[in-house]
Order: C-alpha cells, then sequence, then structure tokens
C-alpha cells in the first residue's frame, strides 16, 4: 500500500482550495483521504492591516507533526505537495536555484560543459594511474 502525501481540490470554479491530504496512491484525487493534514488557499490574500509587509500571501495551514509523522513511515509527496512542505520547512527543496543556473549556464555554452567533463575524466585516470603505481606487484616469473 503506496501513500501519498498530496492536494485534494474543493472550492468553486475559479476559486481554488486545497486540503492536503494523506491517501493511497490508486485513489482519485478527491476520494475519501486517510487523513487530512492541513490546508492551502492558493489565492493571494492581502496583507492584514498594520503589518510590515505589503505582499500578499496565500495561507498554508498544516499539522507539522502529523505530516511528519506520516513521512516518517513513507508517505510520499507529490511535487505540488513536496512544494508546500519544503515552505512549512519540514522537507529540503527539492530543485535549488543555484543548481538550476549553473545547468542552464552549462547548456548556454556546451564547450563549458566538454571543458568540465575532460577534466573530471584527466583527474580520475590521474588518480587511477597513481594507485596503480602504488600497489604494483611484480609480475610472476616466466619459465623458459
Amino acid at each position: 500500500m503506496v501513500l501519498r502525501i498530496r492536494l485534494s481540490r474543493f472550492g468553486k470554479r475559479h476559486d481554488p482550495f486545497y486540503n492536503i491530504v494523506v491517501s493511497q496512491a490508486r485513489t482519485a484525487r478527491d476520494s475519501k483521504p486517510l487523513e487530512v493534514l492541513g490546508t492551502y488557499d492558493p489565492i493571494p490574500q492581502p496583507p492584514p492591516p498594520g503589518s510590515v509587509s505589503r505582499r500578499a500571501f496565500k495561507e498554508i495551514k498544516l499539522d507539522a507533526a502529523r505530516a511528519r509523522y506520516w513521512i516518517g513511515v513513507g508517505a510520499q509527496p507529490s511535487d505540488s505537495a513536496w512544494r508546500l512542505l519544503s515552505m512549512v520547512g519540514i522537507l529540503e527543496p527539492r530543485f535549488r536555484v543555484a543548481q538550476i543556473k549553473q545547468q542552464v549556464v552549462a547548456a548556454d555554452n556546451p564547450l563549458a560543459a566538454v571543458d568540465a567533463a575532460r577534466k573530471t575524466a584527466e583527474a580520475a585516470a590521474r588518480k587511477a594511474k597513481k594507485s596503480a603505481a602504488k600497489a604494483t606487484v611484480p609480475p610472476p616469473e616466466q619459465k623458459a
């Protein structure tokens, strides 16, 4: 029985609202879950009056202890649930901006990627050569 932490959609058309749920992987999106962990409202809310920040926010309410429990027993979060759990601080972000930027730079400059691959191959060859030189065993004597 594979368990998934995923989003189950509620709300009207053009006004989504999601429950963060634990359910079996093969069940339908909006079927009855094993447990509801929290809610996620993707519609940006205006900041409360008197707050320091002027930015709108998307509301995430989550029972962090239960989410950690389900992850501990092997529930696999979906991509969107992984993103929400990383925002709350339960999981590490799956994609880091620096890694993506390095990949983009490598894709923009294919020669740099080739040079990097060549340098790593040369370093591995040097390392193998040194270890082979240290562990040199004299060849067996041949009978004539």
